[in-house]
């Protein structure tokens, strides 16, 4: 992919105008005078050689699941609704809903997406579409991303500069080794994966910060797992990440994101199959400023953290709380949103079933439990890159286990 000039300030006002557009509902809560909601902000642009600027996903949202819970998820709670999460998986679901729109009608190709021939499907290159070879990929995040690539703000920002310290507290399934990842203890480490930070007396999770999941998005690409049965991830890496000027740090970013930094360790991907490879996004600046960022209170206003999170595509809309639906218990199916797990892997299967001709993936959707789905052999070559990565360049990362027994009843 060679690069086009898309203005980073272009990126930011898509996205910024998608979002104004969305009902109150939608949107952090106004208070009174004295005190503003702020909340985080992502979201996904695509445009074809360098044409009009799309949105198609936004995420809002600043929690996690704390990691007792995730056991009891069944596939209906989201581990992680930070707004970087969110917007990625609302992309995701965005992809497999314009495959499904493919199948259903007919088409020769959407506006992402386009078939690719059955003849170069093989068991490694078995996907039945494909991202448009001129189709760009643009992210912009309303505040840096939390973990390696935010800690020289994080330590601007505390009151008392005394680094939060390292949780162990147990957890049933995980040792006490696991319990020690970092969330933001120990200012002077840096370079290392963290979990989400959370507050200091918050419930311990192990829901890896943005910056190590983006991190890994660069040999992975934006697809999680479920999505590479239908498309094909050589053309799904983000070409550029926009930040505020006041959210980026370049020694930061440099060092959290690039082969100055930790990624100067990284051997292993001149080898690898399966469209995967090492894709590092360039990190560009807007001067546009989010109206709910931590930055938007004005004349004194006390800013207080929002409940609410949002999730996002041009076909459908979900408000979340607690990584559900708003308005439903975290243990209500009826909870579920539509980019859970549940939700996602029962759209990705209805879709491969959908399909007419005989696909290597299909195989892999008769599966019955969801882990039974992600651990297929049809994921070898993304899995081997996982480990790469994990190994040579965000050792410490540990999975978040626990919620993958569920049937996928399809």
């Amino acid at each position: 992919m060679s690069p086009i000039s898309i203005s980073p300030n272009s990126v930011a006002d898509c996205v910024l105008a998608t979002f104004d557009r969305l009902p109150a509902k939608r949107k952090p809560r106004h208070r009174d005078e004295k005190s503003k909601e702020w909340v985080p902000l992502s979201g996904i642009v695509l445009s074809r050689n360098g044409g009009p600027l799309q949105c198609v996903a936004i995420g809002t949202g600043m929690k996690c699941l704390p990691a007792a819970k995730v056991a009891q998820a069944d596939g209906n709670i989201l581990h992680d609704w930070h707004a970087e999460t969110v917007a990625i998986r609302a992309f995701n679901r965005f992809l497999i809903q314009e495959c499904a729109a493919l199948v259903s009608d007919g088409l020769s190709s959407s506006k992402c997406l386009v078939p690719r021939s059955k003849d170069i499907q093989t068991t490694t290159d078995y996907q039945p579409f494909q991202i448009h070879e001129d189709v760009r990929i643009y992210m912009y995040c309303s505040e840096a991303p939390c973990g390696d690539a935010s800690m020289e703000l994080t330590m601007e920002a505390q009151q008392d500069a005394t680094p939060w310290s390292a949780r162990a507290q147990p957890i049933d399934g995980f040792d006490m080794e696991e319990m020690s990842l970092l969330g933001r203890g120990h200012f002077s480490e840096l370079g290392i994966v963290r979990r989400k930070p959370s507050r200091p007396d918050a419930p311990a999770t192990l829901s890896k910060s943005c910056t190590d999941k983006l991190a890994l998005k660069q040999c992975t690409s934006l697809l999680i797992s479920l999505t590479t049965l239908l498309v094909h991830p050589r053309n799904a890496y983000i070409s550029s990440l926009i930040l505020p000027a006041s959210q980026h740090v370049p020694q930061a970013i440099s060092r959290a994101l690039s082969v100055l930094g930790r990624f100067d360790n990284l051997n292993s991907h001149r080898d690898w199959s399966g469209g995967y490879r090492f894709y590092p996004f360039r990190v560009e600046t807007t001067t546009r400023e989010f109206a709910f960022s931590r930055r938007g209170a004005k004349n004194g206003q006390r800013i207080v953290p929002s409940n609410l999170g949002l999730v996002w595509t041009p076909d459908w809309e979900e408000t979340l709380v607690g990584g559900v639906i708003q308005g439903r218990k975290q243990g209500d199916p009826r909870g579920a949103s539509k980019i859970c797990r549940r939700g996602m892997s029962k759209a990705v299967v209805e879709t491969i079933t959908a399909i007419e001709r005989t696909n290597f993936a299909k195989k892999t959707a008769k599966e019955g439990t969801y882990g039974m789905l992600k651990n297929a052999q049809t994921f070898e070559d993304r899995i081997r890159v996982k480990q790469d990565v994990r190994r040579e360049v965000l050792q410490g990362w540990v999975q978040n286990k626990g919620d993958e027994d569920f049937e996928l009843n399809v």
